[in-house]
């Protein structure tokens, strides 16, 4: 009795655990066929939504159309800032802030100065030129012309001394005007019928070309949030007319139980495929203007090579990055309206 006990538990234990194996294994199997059913579902729906890319011809030319303009105005601001900001960086090299001392001064004298110079947060490099290697260096510089240099002889006991500044900033004078003003080594041999280099006349030219710069990258921006928000508005109204168009469709897909996602998931596949296309399309145009015109940019003195450089080294982030944005647009607009139009 005890055997047929013990072989009768043992039995019982072994049939739990074939149990448990057939339940996991049951269950694992159901966890596979939905996650086929999904990713089967979120095909049909991108193909859905790729095929009603194609339905509407016109509203689909004027969609990708104005979202490849908003692209491609994007891309002009983001390329056309950079550009000014090479510009401007190689510019601030290239310009010598100078303050004039008194014919005659000596490096030594001049280096207390110097030291209280460098301590200036915006300055760069400082260098001090000797009256004698000013007119060395003008004469140079002057060399086919033999007025000027006539002129340079006869004046070379009143050439200048020379300190010259260069600024990281070229449009931030004002800790080297404060500083002329009031530094007391400064005051006792600066030539005082010269003004800085960066004073009067010479420092609204200066900062007008900070002024020109920060009007076109906040005229850059502008434009873009402008078509920005044109291109979702009509991408906006495509959405709500392919809505009113298929509400026969969107009705049966409702009487046989279809998901709300399933429903609402191919307008945003469609709208994607706007921003997609537009992407494409504008980098293309972007990219081939850009590199057509960089070499005539750079003749003009216009520092356009770490820019060109740029994206021709790195072409597929910069597609990719429009794409995403294109996407991101096309997304925001068929939420919007799916939410607005698309009652579920």
């Amino acid at each position: 009795m005890r055997r047929d006990k013990v072989k009768t538990a043992a039995a019982k234990k072994k049939s739990r655990r074939e149990d448990k194996k057939n339940t996991g294994a049951r269950a694992l199997t159901r966890q596979r066929r939905s996650r086929q059913r999904k990713w089967l579902t979120f095909v049909r729906m991108c193909r859905y939504g790729v095929n009603n890319f194609t339905r509407n011809a016109w509203l689909t030319i004027a969609a990708t159309a104005v979202m490849t303009i908003t692209l491609l105005i994007i891309f002009t601001t983001v390329v056309a800032r950079n550009i000014l900001a090479d510009s401007v960086t190689e510019l601030s090299k290239k310009v010598d802030m100078s303050i004039y001392l008194k014919t005659g001064t000596t490096e030594e004298q001049a280096k207390p100065i110097i030291a209280d110079l460098r301590k200036l947060h915006n300055v760069e490099r400082v260098e001090f030129v000797s009256s004698e290697k000013a007119r060395q260096q003008s004469a140079e510089d002057n060399k086919a012309d033999q007025d000027i240099l006539d002129a340079l002889n006869q004046a070379a006991n009143k050439m200048p001394a020379v300190i010259r500044v260069n600024l990281e900033n070229i449009n931030d004078t004002d800790s080297l005007s404060d500083f002329v003003k009031t530094n007391k080594p400064l005051k006792k041999i600066i030539d005082d019928k010269r003004e800085p280099s960066f004073a009067g006349d010479r420092r609204d030219a200066i900062e007008n070309i900070g002024r020109w710069t920060d009007f076109a990258q906040r005229a850059g921006l502008a434009a873009s949030v402008l078509f920005v928000v044109i291109s979702s508005l009509i991408v906006f109204n495509t959405i709500r007319m392919a809505i009113f168009n298929r509400k026969s469709e969107i009705e049966m897909m409702k009487l046989i139980g279809a998901d709300k996602s399933f429903i609402r998931g191919p307008f945003l596949v469609e709208a994607m495929v706007y921003g997609c296309i537009a992407a494409v399309v504008a980098t293309a145009i972007g990219v081939g203007v850009f590199a057509t015109i960089s070499g005539k940019l750079q003749a003009y003195g216009i520092a356009a090579v770490a820019t060109s450089h740029f994206l021709i080294n790195n072409l597929l982030l910069v597609l990719l990055s429009m794409m995403l944005l294109g996407s991101l647009i096309g997304i925001i607009s068929s939420t919007l309206a799916t939410r607005r139009y698309l009652k579920l």
